[in-house]
């Protein structure tokens, strides 16, 4: 308790930071749409002069907070006129004399005589740009947008998803949030796509946000209805691709005045294959010189969820929430690796056939309470969260190995092995923001976040010897990490106007970060703790040229803290040439950034352009090392110093009403000075990657829509090589039946089954190259069905994960 009182003393002080204000006018208006209850987005926002009603002055789409502004008005008598399908169109008359207006509270009734008569068509942009990043709805995705979070994420622009599922911004792995918040459920294959409305994209991010998150964080919202009455769908799909594929969900929801209550089910169930070919040179082993192998797997694998939600609110100004997200998922892995080792004069050497049955079962479940409060004052907010969440791992695999003469004749009796990996991992969250107005052009944004993270593992190996399986103490420990994040910030958002009417827009921030972590194994072999207070300034200024126009600079100071695999010490042995483990002495990354961002927006037509600059320290990266053995251990280092710039730019048009699209880029250098490492010379210094992707979007008549999404990642620089390119195209046709409650839907992912990752590295001591192929190519078919109309648009995805 009294260390909850002296964080609370501290976030009062923030609260009352420096009375700041400009006295510059900016020619502006703003407000906060909503149902009444909670606020509403993507309405649009449209000014009219009442001399000429067919033009438009201004637009604006609001925000996931119901907020818009329009900018740059001149004075006169406009009408102000908002609409969504869904809702009644509302119009006001406006009277602009010069000063900025700050509108009341704007509610906007729903239109039920046009919910359930006609067909809804969605006015949400696919993609909507905002100040920090951009907002890519979920809904727009048909062609890759079910199954899991990673199956969205790769037809998302900017960022950039491998054959085996790594997520990258910018070349580097960014910070996840699932509404908002940090969780247990790390794999985004535990989220099912129908349960994702849209994903934020943040790669400026002030100091309101977690400083871990170097290249930028990726911000996944949940769906949650707000139409009142009973709503409802479900949808039931199956296909194939090496193996056949199944999948259903099911949606339910009611919404009154005071409470909106709803529950959510879903599965997914596919049979899998993959198949990987390794060959690897050491240079100065004369006896294990080559080495080529082979593996296979069959795979089947289910995920299911249950998602629950209830809001209530007694008042406009208060609502309280609650949220669990309950998972289960399995994966039964039945892999055969044959390895074939040569001498230095290319003789045959040995021979073994490994087999190994991985059995996998996790448990996740997450819990949310929530409460948000409105003031008279729409600059006013406050609103405080709780939550934690639960992850529970269990791996076995049955091991046997075979040895064999050069002729295949099976040698002496098979060795076999067992193995268990037990995880346990736990994240709770404590999160308190308030944001108030300290003068009519400025705002002041302050607040606390408090994350614990306690995790577990156990791994054990064990060797069959006379009949019993004996425990090696060699290969088998217990590891415990705990770690504690206090952050508190401040950050000041103003406005000013130059005498020409181009507006300008500040923002200053600085946040606090105290980490206390420890982590030990049971046998003692690794012990460590860290306690450490650092700030984390971040600053901007933004230039409105025009009202869809702007030029943004921005500078952030980032920590990349090593994840739990990154430190979980435990070799996996699975692969008894190539065995990967963590490192729990890492040091964290400090990172300096400077971006400059670009927007434009036309009729048809919008550009989005950013140049960054990345510094980094203790950079992490995997490295891999040759043993005496002949093995080569994969583990992360803290290589060194690594410079990354670049440009990244978003593209979309709409030349005709049956067609639009949208093209992203990004392109980067990366310098790397590997200082810390005994092998330094064998990294690579410099290197250039880039990565892109075409959406394109077609309405081939009524009620139709066709999507076609092509992908490209160069090759992308390892610490001691390359990863190979990967490219892909995915296909997605939609067709409303009937008055547009059901929805019949085909997916054809990798048409061109070229999706496949890999590496190459060459060092002084050795030169291996590896490529996975998984039967990513696949097709699939669903039928969707809603009563009411809020899921119509929101609902028919495909279900499955293409890894």
């Amino acid at each position: 308790m009294k260390k909850w009182k002296q964080n609370l003393v501290a976030a009062i002080i923030l609260f009352t930071i420096s009375q700041y204000s400009f006295s510059q006018k900016t020619n502006s208006i703003n407000g906060i749409v909503s149902d009444g209850k909670t606020p509403i987005e993507f309405v649009d926002v449209v000014l009219k002069p009442v001399t000429d009603t067919t033009k438009i002055s201004a637009y604006a789409v609001t925000d996931s907070s119901g907020k818009f502004i329009l900018e740059n008005v001149s004075p006169a008598e406009y009408i102000l006129k908002f609409r969504l399908i869904g809702f009644k169109s509302q119009n006001q008359k406006v009277k602009y004399t010069g000063s900025p207006i700050s509108m009341s509270n704007i509610v906007l009734q729903e239109d039920a005589n046009l919910l359930n008569t006609v067909v809804v068509k969605s006015e949400k942009k696919q993609i909507q740009k905002t100040t920090e990043g951009f907002v890519f709805n979920a809904v727009s995705n048909i062609a890759q947008s079910g199954g899991t979070a990673i199956d969205m994420l790769k037809n998302i622009p900017t960022v950039a998803v491998d054959a085996d599922d790594a997520i990258s911004l910018r070349g580097k792995t960014p910070l996840i949030l699932i509404n908002g918040k940090n969780s247990a459920i790390t794999n985004m294959n535990q989220i099912p796509a129908s349960s994702i409305e849209s994903i934020e994209v943040i790669t400026s991010p002030t100091a309101k946000y977690d400083a871990n998150a170097e290249s930028g964080i990726i911000n996944i919202k949940l769906k949650k209805n707000n139409l009142n009455g009973i709503n409802g769908a479900a949808v039931l799909g199956g296909g194939f691709g090496a193996k056949g594929r199944l999948s259903s969900s099911a949606l339910l929801n009611y919404k009154n005045d005071k409470w909106n209550i709803g529950v959510a089910y879903d599965n997914r169930f596919a049979g899998r294959t993959k198949s990987i070919e390794g060959e690897r040179t050491n240079y100065f082993i004369e006896d294990e010189h080559f080495i080529n192998q082979n593996r296979h797997d069959e795979r089947t694998e289910g995920l299911q969820n249950l998602k629950f939600n209830a809001n209530f609110s007694p008042n406009e100004k208060n609502t309280f929430s609650f949220e669990a997200l309950g998972n289960m998922e399995s994966q039964d892995n039945d892999e055969t690796l044959k390895t074939d080792i040569f001498n230095s004069s290319n003789q045959f050497y040995s021979s073994n056939k490994r087999h190994s049955l991985e059995l996998e079962r996790s448990k996740a479940a997450e819990f949310a309470f929530n409460y948000d409060r409105k003031f008279s004052d729409d600059r006013k907010s406050l609103n405080a969260s709780l939550t934690t969440s639960y992850n529970f791992h269990r791996e076995n695999t049955n091991i046997d190995t075979d040895n064999y003469d050069e002729n295949g004749m099976l040698i002496g009796d098979t060795f076999w092995q067992k193995t268990h990996n037990y995880e346990k991992e736990n994240i709770s969250n404590a999160i308190l923001n308030y944001v108030f107005p300290i003068s009519e052009r400025s705002i002041i944004e302050t607040g606390y976040k408090g994350t614990f993270r306690f995790f577990n593992s156990d791994f054990q190996s064990a060797d069959l010897v006379n009949g019993d399986y004996v425990i090696n103490p060699l290969a088998s420990n217990i590891f415990d990490f705990n770690e504690q994040i206090n952050a508190f910030y401040g950050l000041l958002n103003s406005y000013s106007s130059t005498k020409d009417n181009q507006k300008w827009k500040y923002n200053l921030g600085l946040r606090a970060e105290q980490v206390s972590n420890s982590g030990k194994t049971e046998t003692g072999t690794d012990n460590f703790s860290n306690n450490y207070l650092k700030l984390f300034p971040s600053a901007s200024v933004q230039l409105n040229l025009k009202s869809d126009e702007f030029l943004k600079l921005g500078y952030s100071k980032r920590i990349n803290r090593p994840d739990l695999d990154d430190l979980n010490p435990f070799i996996d042995i699975t692969d008894a040439l190539n065995p990967h483990g963590g490192n729990p002495y890492l040091k964290p990354e400090i990172i300096h950034i400077v971006e400059l961002n670009y927007n434009k927006e036309w009729d048809n037509y919008s550009f989005s352009g950013n140049a960054f600059y990345r510094n980094a320290n203790n950079t992490i990266r995997q490295y891999g090392t040759l043993q005496d053995n002949g093995v080569v251990l994969l583990q992360p280092q803290n290589i060194g110093n690594m410079v990354t710039y670049g440009l990244e730019s978003i593209f979309s048009f709409k030349p005709f009403s049956f067609y639009d699209a949208n093209i992203s880029l990004t392109a980067f250098q990366q310098n790397i000075s590997a200082g810390n490492l005994e092998q330094a010379e064998d990294v690579v210094k410099s290197a250039f990657s880039w990565y892109g992707k075409v959406i394109n979007n077609f309405i081939p008549w009524k009620g139709g829509k066709l999507q076609i999404i092509g992908n490209y990642n160069s090759a992308v620089a390892t610490p001691q090589g390359k990863r190979i390119p990967i490219y892909n195209v995915d296909m997605g046709f939609q067709q409303k039946l009937g008055k547009g409650n059901a929805r019949l839907g085909l997916v054809v992912t990798d048409m061109f089954n070229t999706l496949e990752s890999g590496y190459k590295n060459n060092t002084a001591l050795f030169k291996n190259q590896r490529t996975s192929k998984s039967d990513t190519r696949a097709l699939m078919i669903t039928f969707a069905y809603t009563f009411r109309s809020d899921f119509k648009e929101k609902l028919l995805e495909n279900q499955f994960s293409t890894e």
